[in-house]
């Protein structure tokens, strides 16, 4: 048993020894990823702000409408 977890770790040394060396790729994924987020979060955002802008202008014409209804 002793013998197994020796080659255990001598072949995970070996695995961290021969490390694939994608840190300049995983920055420029991580940098693109970053702004398609930052990019759909804007979206939302402005979305949100146009669908309460119409719901208040809406709701404006609802009680102008209630209004204009009474004078009558």
């Amino acid at each position: 048993m002793k013998k197994l977890f020796i080659l255990l770790a001598v072949a995970s040394l070996g695995f961290v020894a021969c490390n694939n060396d994608a840190t300049a790729d995983d920055a420029a994924a991580k940098a693109a990823d970053s702004a398609r987020v930052a990019d759909s979060l804007a979206k939302v955002a402005a979305d949100a702000a146009a669908a309460a802008d119409s719901a208040t202008k809406a709701a404006a014409d609802t009680v102008k409408a209630a209004a204009d209804s009474l004078k009558k």
